[in-house]
């Protein structure tokens, strides 16, 4: 290692008593529940995207307990927007087992947090040190960054190789004595000064040690995750629309993409919707333009199909099926969507 962890420390730990972001809603009355929260909606999101669903989120479910005696629907309407809805549904079942195995008190080792569903390593450092105090590492995006740059980590921090190096970094580095600060500079200098691009080097307290910086690297480093192209899979989203514009919504199998979430009726072919349009009393189909969903591992090209009934089909027995009123608010009608529903929707409710 080019500097010993004091100096490391000494210089971030300055920087975030001046600079440091000390005023987010889960650092104000901290307790584990807030923190574990934003910690989960913060996984692959920003900090301006989170703050309103956190405040959302709070307001509805102030504690763990309120949390797991909700309906798996009104936790997911409240992720709506949010993306990655596995979260939604692993802070679910965490909050259940928070309340039934630790009586509502989250453990306070990195351990005990890690065995709780959706909680990784460094989600469960981040809670450890911020609320506990304990001097536990962690490794978040915004981190791999700073310290792949300031390391000039010669992979790409995807690998194996890397990660781990990457945590031995982190380990040798995390002070015993406030480590819940040094943790939160950490991801301040991520977010705020060592961006993905135009780092801001100038205003970096590590910039005198940083190896990238030094060799003229900040512009390639982290290096990027190696490319792949994403497949391209195909969908025919049914619009199924009665005389007073409510359209018929199914609930998705409670695992996989978009689990738990209500969407419209998913056909592969066109010609599968035809078939299945025989079924029911039906007025001719109208295709509407296609759009793109991407997704980490893939694109989905949808073409939406919209269809006027003159009643709900008798012959289709679909408990997991409502009638969504796009016209009507969303709160009235709690439920979790993914984006391409919300999209759709919204579209119709113009149309009306």
């Amino acid at each position: 290692m080019h500097c010993t962890a004091s100096w490391f420390n000494k210089q971030v730990l300055e920087w975030y008593d001046q600079y440091g972001r000390k005023n987010l809603p889960w650092q104000q009355g901290k307790t584990a529940y807030r923190v574990w929260v934003s910690e989960i909606m913060l996984q692959q999101t920003q900090v301006a995207t989170v703050i309103p669903y956190f405040e959302r989120f709070m307001s509805s479910f102030p504690t763990v307990e309120s949390l797991a005696s909700a309906d798996q629907d009104d936790v997911l309407h409240l992720w709506t927007g949010l993306g990655y809805y596995a979260r939604a549904r692993n802070l679910h079942k965490a909050a259940k087992q928070v309340v039934e195995q630790f009586n509502g008190q989250f453990p306070e080792q990195v351990e005990q947090l890690e065995a709780l569903p959706g909680i990784g390593r460094s989600t469960a450092g981040a809670i450890a040190s911020s609320v506990f105090n304990q001097p536990a590492a962690i490794l978040d995006g915004n981190v791999k960054r700073v310290l792949a740059r300031f390391f000039a980590l010669a992979e790409w921090p995807g690998t194996t190789a890397s990660q781990k190096q990457l945590w031995q970094y982190s380990e040798a580095l995390t002070p015993n004595k406030r480590t819940a600060d040094y943790n939160q500079v950490m991801m301040d200098l991520g977010a705020l000064v060592c961006t993905r691009t135009k780092p801001k080097c100038d205003s970096c307290p590590l910039a005198k040690k940083c190896l990238a910086y030094e060799r003229d690297q900040t512009h390639c480093l982290p290096v990027p995750k190696p490319k792949k192209e994403k497949p391209t899979k195909t969908t025919h989203m049914l619009i199924l629309q009665l005389p007073d514009g409510r359209v018929k919504l199914v609930q998705r199998p409670p695992t996989g993409i978009w689990g738990g979430l209500f969407s419209f009726p998913e056909f592969e072919t066109f010609e599968d919707v035809e078939c299945y349009l025989l079924s029911i009393e039906a007025q001719a189909p109208l295709k509407w333009k296609n759009f793109k969903h991407t997704f980490s591992h893939y694109h989905l090209d949808i073409w939406p199909i919209q269809v006027k009934l003159n009643q709900p089909p008798n012959n289709v027995n679909d408990e997991k099926a409502i009638w969504f009123q796009p016209s009507l608010p969303n709160e009235e009608q709690a439920i979790g969507m993914p984006a391409p529903a919300v999209t759709l929707l919204k579209k119709i409710a113009q149309s009306m």
